[in-house]
């Protein structure tokens, strides 16, 4: 048996899975402040002491490091940058946090300048004085050599309640986008922290010893332990989860579109012949552009709880949410008023719904079912306006899914699949609206946590080989290794497969769901007067994404 959990922001899902089938689903109002007491709530609400003997994994998907970011609850970051020769610190992402300091690797990971003491025992001196204790520390081409990295982060270790490695992160080159992941990383450590010790306590009060894993943002699991290193994946797995939920209804020949509607907000995804795109350069939260590895969503603050007001005389839904619906004794109208006033569900106390559309028909002078009917053509028409304007941005570049660049490939949508709580009332509508046959899945309410239950371990490694030097280095962990200057580009891939396993296990994946792709391979002559001396080899390996096989 497998247990999902999803803590969303509203409600906290749950679902007890055997064979790919739910077998009982729970949800439980999420309580911010107690979010273990959530997880406990949503577990005892589906697992019974029988069941719990029989559980085989448990995989958490959660908003926690998402909501931090978006609503700027971050930990103060000494943040730590060797950026060298060719880019102007203000050109630089967080500039103004930035501390500059000596210390440069070239392109080929040799040192080109050295690290200044002076400096680093200033900052120490700084750091202690504004009582920083999170660092993040990155050096431009730290994924080609990570020594400076690996040496500031040893001189400030002792102080420090943390160091964020920008290597650590990601071993893809671009120096911006490690920036802000680095930072981010250190800046929502403690939190990210706080829940995994959590979450060990929560193992220990089922008394279970299984293993427990947390969704990442590209639609695979890690290990919770091991997440607590890189709680940065961790941001917007809500919407990943979804997605994985989704995956089993998709059509594997046709192209897809996917909502989900929630009480806050509306996620939207789409998927190319069944397989979901992904943000081919990382994802973007809150103005930060990171390396994080994450699956194409676009998310609208429209939700059945959104506000319901006038606004210069005409109807606005959203973007805030002040509560649940009048229906279910919230303070203000809502799109799920509306629907209970058309009869389309069969929630609530449709008496309350019926008073909060008779204030806003009264100012309007139209009818409580008027209101109601306009309330959700506006949502049903911005939602199919917002996955139109989706499609239209994706055609306009390269289109890339979790596996592969399609090369001129155009997304033309042959089905939408809607989830959430409103969606079997929106559905229909939606799916008119963008000429879309609309499919709402059995436990649709619950998809999030079901999609989570199912989604496998993934890991990334990027390689770079260099057979002049003879020597091959992992991007991630700055290991290196001798090789033959005859190396070819199949034997740096069969090395990296060898290690990308041992990683994968590590990290809790199981054999039967250990699929390696080559998700990336470059190779380029090295040229020294007029000769070819040697190879720069780059090759980026990845455990396939997607649903486990089988339970164990």
């Amino acid at each position: 048996m497998i247990l999902g959990i999803d803590v969303g922001g509203t409600h906290t899902d749950s679902v007890l899975m055997q064979n790919r089938k739910i077998i009982r689903k729970s949800k439980v109002l999420t309580d911010k402040n107690d979010i273990l007491g959530c997880v406990m709530r949503a577990t005892q609400a589906v697992v019974t002491a029988d069941d719990i003997k029989q559980l085989k994994r448990i995989v958490l998907s959660t908003t926690i490091s998402t909501n931090a970011v978006a609503q700027n609850q971050l930990d103060p970051v000494g943040l730590i940058v060797m950026n060298g020769p060719g880019v102007s610190p203000r050109d630089l992402p967080l500039a103004d946090q930035t501390q500059l300091i000596a210390g440069y690797m070239n392109h080929r990971g040799i040192e080109a300048e050295a690290i200044e003491d002076d400096e680093l025992e200033a900052l120490k001196q700084q750091f202690a004085k504004d009582k920083i204790e999170h660092l993040a520390i990155i050096g431009k081409f730290s994924t080609r050599n990570p020594v400076h990295e690996q040496e500031v982060g040893a001189f400030f270790d002792s102080q420090a309640a943390h160091v964020s490695l920008g290597h650590h992160q990601s071993g893809v080159l671009n120096f911006p986008r490690r920036i802000a992941t680095t930072y981010l990383n250190a800046a929502i450590w403690s939190l990210h922290s706080r829940m995994v010790d959590q979450l060990a306590s929560y193992l220990q009060e089922l008394g279970v010893d299984v293993p427990l894993f947390i969704l990442k943002a590209d639609g695979g699991t890690i290990g919770v332990q091991q997440s607590r290193n890189y709680p940065v994946q961790t941001i917007l797995s809500g919407p990943a989860a979804t997605i994985m939920g989704v995956l089993p209804f998709v059509s594997s020949t046709q192209d897809s579109v996917s909502i989900d509607i929630g009480g806050t907000t509306t996620d939207i995804a789409l998927f190319a012949d069944g397989a979901p795109l992904l943000e081919p350069k990382g994802v973007e939260i809150e103005g930060h552009k990171t390396l994080i590895r994450g699956l194409l969503t676009h998310s609208m603050a429209l939700g059945g709880d959104s506000h319901v007001q006038l606004v210069n005389g005409a109807l606005q839904i959203g973007p805030e949410r002040k509560g649940s619906a009048m229906a279910f004794d919230g303070p203000v109208p809502t799109p799920t008023d509306a629907l209970i006033v058309l009869g389309l569900a069969d929630i609530g106390d449709k008496a309350k719904a019926l008073r909060a559309m008779e204030s806003l028909a009264d100012i309007l002078q139209q009818t409580p079912e008027q209101v109601a009917k306009a309330i959700v053509d506006s949502m049903c028409a911005s939602i199919a306006a917002k996955v139109t304007q989706m499609v239209s941005e994706v055609n306009s570049k390269p289109v890339y899914t979790i596996h592969e660049l399609l090369e001129g490939k155009t997304l033309h949508p042959q089905q939408l699949i809607a989830v959430g709580g409103p969606a079997p009332y929106l559905a229909k509508q939606v799916g008119e609206l963008l000429q879309l046959p609309a499919v709402v899945p059995e436990n649709s309410d619950v998809i999030n946590a079901s999609g989570a239950a199912m989604a496998r371990t993934t890991v990334e490694l990027n390689l770079l080989a260099d057979t002049e030097s003879q020597q091959l280095s992992f991007a991630e962990d700055g290991r290196k290794v001798k090789i033959s200057s005859r190396a070819t580009v199949d034997d740096i891939v069969a090395i990296g497969q060898e290690r990308l396993l041992e990683i994968a296990r590590a990290a809790g994946a199981r054999d039967e769901d250990l699929e390696v792709e080559v998700a990336d391979c470059q190779s380029f002559n090295v040229i020294h007067g007029y000769a070819t001396t040697g190879k720069n080899i780059r090759v980026r390996l990845q455990i396939k994404p997607g649903l486990i096989k089988h339970e164990a």
